[in-house]
């Protein structure tokens, strides 16, 4: 950051106040900017504060208040809070729910005790990988190359109960819905004492940048509630045709369907792959692609009748026949 950009931070912090009802920027290092915001991009923001116009980059806001924006309400300061995860609301058709502000960024540790609970183990007899609950009712996200071609699946998933964590098998998994050309499947825990399970929402990866922090859980080679810490090399590498975000984040086999969080605790990709000769070169599907697939699930419906497709074929039309004739129309 240039200091010609931190001098206009400075000039705007102290005539801001006199800006009443405007739109306040909070940045690093306990600044604050308050002013018209004129736009909002995916790397910056431009902010009018009566003299000039600033244009203040994402990565250096930490929350932002728009005016009319109700007022926090106090509350009695403790030793070490713990920051509740990022505030989300449900998705049209409430399967999932989506992150709806961007705060300010939290430690890994804060947020791994936060959401750990909703990252599984998915096992099947041919091997294993990871998962994440969207919905209470048992919904959950895993790439489709966990289970292609499996049936007979189960979920271990790590209750906390009295600051003890308590693993649970769920043997009475089927799959929802699948598309195997974006490496996705939707599955559902059906087993009659399940609980309701912790949830995860979803993030926007179009508001991502390169540099930007994000962390991964897993289960790399069976090591369950493995976390790994990195950044975004890129928000857009295009493998075999495809769009996939690469971060530094360790990923391993077994990390496959596992969820990548951003530091506001929302999931931003779906990890899937890496490149074996290589360190530090993970992949993982954008999340909205992940939306896609779940507003879109019907289309990807899983059909029993045909284990190994995720879609389901009419029977074509039978030939008329000759009225008393016994044989097919020769048209």
């Amino acid at each position: 950051m240039t200091s010609a950009w931190w001098s206009g931070i400075l000039i705007a912090s102290v005539i801001a106040p006199g800006l009443a009802g405007g739109d306040t920027i909070q940045l690093k290092d306990q600044a604050a900017v308050t002013g018209k915001i004129l736009t909002e991009k995916k790397d910056a923001l431009y902010l009018d504060v009566g003299y000039t116009v600033l244009n203040i980059p994402r990565n250096q806001i930490v929350k932002v208040t728009h005016s009319g924006d109700p007022e926090p309400e106090s509350v009695p300061s403790r030793v070490n809070p713990a920051p509740a995860a990022e505030p989300a609301t449900a998705a049209p058709g409430g399967l999932f729910a989506v992150a709806t502000s961007t705060e300010p960024a939290r430690s890994v540790s804060d947020l791994v005790g936060q959401l750990g609970e909703a990252v599984v183990q998915v096992r099947t007899p041919g091997g294993l990988g990871s998962g994440f609950f969207i919905n209470e009712d048992g919904y959950l996200i895993t790439n489709f190359h966990v289970i292609e071609g499996e049936t007979k699946i189960s979920i271990e998933v790590y209750h906390q109960k009295d600051g003890q964590l308590d693993r649970r098998s769920y043997k009475d998994v089927r799959i929802v819905a699948m598309n195997k050309f974006a490496d996705l499947a939707l599955l559902k825990v059906d087993d009659k004492d399940a609980p309701k399970f912790k949830t995860v929402a979803l993030g926007n990866s179009d508001m991502l940048a390169q540099g930007d922090r994000v962390f991964a859980i897993g289960s790399p080679l069976g090591l369950e509630r493995t976390v790994t810490e990195g950044i975004l090399s890129t928000t857009s590498r295009q493998v075999n045709g495809d769009l996939f975000l690469q971060t530094t984040a360790q990923i391993n086999p077994g990390n496959s369907g596992g969820p990548l969080f951003n530091l506001a605790g929302s999931v931003v990709g779906v990890t899937n792959m890496k490149l074996t000769f290589g360190e530090g070169l993970g992949f993982a599907i954008p999340v909205e692609m992940v939306k896609y697939f779940l507003q879109h699930r019907d289309a990807y419906a899983y059909d029993n009748d045909n284990p190994s497709n995720a879609f389901r074929y009419l029977e074509p039309p039978s030939r008329l026949k000759l009225s008393g004739a016994g044989t097919t129309d020769p048209r």
